[in-house]
Formats: structure tokens, C-alpha cells, sequence
């Protein structure tokens, strides 16, 4: 959630930062400023209207004890009082509205980030060389069905379009994967493995920015209340909502395998072959929650992180910084990791590392001491979460061999057990 003092005193900076995120999002700007005036007018007209109540309650008071009665008084004694009700309800009314419009702001972009939509996406580096194979390559979801490890119509037999089903050595490849990420994050990058809840509450989808604005992309069980998550940062970053943490505790690492949920997978005709776009998928997410002054190193630093599971399994890949209408709605600042599918000649996203600043920190009111006895807002980001349908779908092209078999890639051997699919 933006903070309400840079609308108040940095109007038309913040309307400009608006506008590079989504220009029709400027006007509502404009309405939490006036919105934000009438509401301090009213808070002073308040304290006014208390402060004459205090005082004819002390005359009254000392004339009851003189044995003197001043009816007239008395009513308008009452008459302010009715008043004070009447503006504080107008109060808690002007205190919604602009809250209501704040939750549906996104966040603002960092000076770094290019201005414009994903045309202005910027391809900051690449690592390895796209695979140029000497036979004709399958699609992963091909190669899945031939070596009988994916099964796409018995998944969507069980729960629709939109979900998948992995069998035999499929389903081996994936746990393998999420043993070697959790152990790559946590023994060499410093991470806490959390297993978290997959259902949350209101309040957890609220403080992420996932609610109110994708309300509709969200699974939810409207008889308990409760959202199965969409991606491991809900359950992680609401760890510590409403808590005020030492200074010393930071930064805080975490990360978890979950399973995924969203309604929305994808436009028509756009990734929706195979498993590139699911209502159900699996993730290991990172997270971090730092001082503000150290989540741009914290950023770079995750990056890092994403990168070497793409680098140990050495599959070609690129980092892309995303402008500032292609980020996510929380970012401030945001790079997608996008391997190279040698089947569909195509870029696949397969990572998304962001800083949101105190954006989520301000909605769930996570914050820590400073040295000064201060309390600070803390930065969360989030990331690094990487997809693993997409992933298992880069190997089965990557590492695809003439004869039709797949070569399991070696840093996750040890943990899949065989050396081909």
C-alpha cells in the first residue's frame, strides 16, 4: 500500500509514478488527496468540538457543585456531543474510502526501472547458448506422453483443463527437483525451510496484495473463510504480520515447496499447451524481509540465488528487468528468469525476483525496532519461486536425445537416483 504522505506532500511526483504504472490509475490519485484533506479538516473540526465539550463539562461540573443548574447548557452540552458522533462517522466513512482506493494501487517503480509496458523490457544478461539440436526436437508435452511420465488428459479427466498429472519417473523428477532447490537454498544460500500452511485467511491474502484487486483469480472456501494460496510469498511474508521485530533478527530468510493455485492460467492461445500455464502447480519460493536500506543488495543477492539452480543444471537462461507496466502489482522493481525452449524456439519465464519495498510491510503492519527505539517499516521481496512444471518442461527439451530418452542433468542425479528418464 502506498504511503499516504507521499501523496500529501509529493502530489504530483507520485501522480507522475502512477501514471507509468497504469496512466487511467492518475485520477484516483487525486482523489485520496482531496479525500485526505476533507478527513484532516475533519479531524481538526473534532478536536475543536472535544475541547468545547471538555470545557462546558467543567463548568457544568462546578456549578452542580455551587447547587446552580444551567438547563440551557446542559442541552447544549448534548447537542455537541451528538454533533462529535455525527463527524466521527463521517470520519470512519472518509478513513474507508481512501483506504479502499490506496489497497488498489500498485506499487511505485524504482528509478531504475524502464518506463513503458513489456516492449521496453530490458534484457540485462544471458548465460549459456541456446541449445541447437542436431535432430528434429519434441515438445515437452510429447516427450511426456511418449515416455509415459505425463499424463494430460487423465489430469484433466480428474479436475479439468488447466491441471496436470505426472506419473512414474514424472512424479520422481519433481520431488527430486524440489530436494535439490531446498537443499541448494538452504545449505548454501542461508534460507529457513518453512512448510507452511496451504490455506490461509482474508488478512494474510490482504497483506500481500493479493486481495482486494485479484480477488476473482483466487481459489477460496467461502464457508471457513479461507484461500488456498497462490504462490509460497502469502504464507512466508505473513509470518511476521503485525509483529515489530529487533533489529539484530534481520535480514530474515525463508523458503518453502508449496503447491500453487490460481484460477486465471493464462489468455487464450497464449502458453497453454503442455504445462506452461496450469491452475495448480508446484513451487520452491524465497523470501526476505530486510532493513530498507538493504533490500536493493538483497534483491541482486536473490537474483543470484535463482540463478544458480538454472546454472547447476545448465540449462541457457536470461535475466530480464521488467518495466513498469509488465511488474507484478506489489513490485518496485522486478527481473524475470526466462530459459530457452529449443522445441518452440520460445523464452520461457521460469522465475520472477521482487522488491516491494514497505508496499506489503504497510499492510500487514510488519515492522522492527531500530537502534534509536524507532519503529521502522520493514522491505519485503520475494522470488526466486521457481515454477517447477516449466522447469521439468525446459529438461525434457534441453536434455532430450536422439534415441527418445532424457538425460537426467547431474547435480540432481543423486537425488532422482538414474541417470536417463
Amino acid at each position: 500500500m502506498l504511503d499516504i504522505n507521499l501523496i500529501r506532500h509529493n502530489l504530483q511526483q507520485t501522480k507522475q509514478k502512477i501514471a507509468h504504472r497504469a496512466k487511467e490509475l492518475e485520477p484516483l490519485i487525486d482523489q485520496v488527496f482531496e479525500l485526505d484533506i476533507k478527513k484532516r479538516g475533519l479531524q481538526t473540526e473534532i478536536e475543536k468540538y472535544r475541547a468545547l465539550r471538555n470545557k462546558q463539562s467543567k463548568e457544568i461540573g462546578l456549578k452542580k457543585l455551587k447547587g446552580e443548574v444551567d438547563e440551557g447548557q446542559f442541552l447544549e452540552l448534548k447537542k455537541i456531543g451528538y454533533r462529535i458522533e455525527e463527524m466521527e462517522k463521517e470520519l470512519i466513512q472518509l478513513e474507508g474510502d481512501i483506504n479502499r482506493i490506496l489497497l488498489s494501487l500498485p506499487n511505485l517503480a524504482h528509478d531504475s526501472v524502464p518506463i513503458g509496458g513489456a516492449e521496453a523490457n530490458k534484457v540485462v544478461k544471458t548465460w549459456g547458448e541456446p541449445l541447437q539440436p542436431t535432430f528434429p526436437l519434441k515438445p515437452h508435452w510429447e516427450i511426456g506422453k511418449e515416455l509415459g511420465i505425463l499424463d494430460l488428459e487423465r489430469g484433466a479427466k480428474l479436475s479439468g483443463s488447466g491441471f496436470s498429472l505426472f506419473m512414474g519417473n514424472g512424479a520422481k523428477l519433481q520431488r527430486a527437483l524440489i530436494q535439490f532447490m531446498l537443499s541448494l537454498h538452504t545449505e548454501q544460500h542461508g534460507y529457513k525451510e518453512v512448510w507452511p500452511p496451504y490455506l490461509v485467511n482474508e488478512d494474510c491474502m490482504r497483506g500481500t496484495g493479493h486481495l482486494p484487486k485479484f480477488a476473482q483469480e483466487m481459489y477460496s472456501i467461502d464457508r471457513d473463510n479461507f484461500y488456498l494460496i497462490p504462490t509460497g510469498e502469502v504464507p512466508l511474508t505473513n509470518l511476521h504480520r503485525e509483529e515489530i521485530l529487533s533489529e539484530s533478527a534481520l535480514p530474515l530468510r525463508y523458503v518453502a515447496y508449496t503447491p500453487c493455485f490460481r484460477r486465471e492460467a493464462g489468455s487464450a492461445g497464449k502458453d497453454t499447451r503442455g504445462i506452461l500455464r496450469l491452475h495448480q502447480f508446484d513451487k520452491v519460493e524465497l523470501v526476505q524481509i530486510t532493513k530498507p536500506e538493504n533490500s536493493y543488495q538483497a534483491l541482486e543477492e536473490m537474483v543470484n540465488h535463482a540463478e544458480n539452480v538454472l546454472r547447476s543444471l545448465k540449462l541457457c537462461y536470461r535475466v530480464v528487468l521488467l518495466a513498469s507496466q509488465d511488474m507484478g502489482f506489489g513490485a518496485a522493481k522486478c527481473y524475470d528468469l526466462e530459459v530457452w525452449s529449443p522445441a518452440i524456439q520460445s523464452w520461457l519465464e521460469i522465475s520472477s525476483v521482487s522488491n516491494l519495498e514497505s508496499f506489503q510491510s504497510r499492510r500487514m503492519n510488519l515492522r522492527y525496532k531500530s537502534s534509536t527505539g524507532k519503529n521502522i517499516l520493514c522491505h519485503t521481496l520475494n522470488g526466486s519461486g521457481t515454477a517447477l512444471p516449466r522447469l521439468v518442461a525446459a529438461i525434457l527439451e534441453n536434455y532430450q536425445k536422439e534415441d527418445g530418452r532424457v538425460l537426467i542433468p547431474e547435480k540432481i542425479r543423486t537425488y532422482f537416483g538414474e541417470e536417463y528418464l
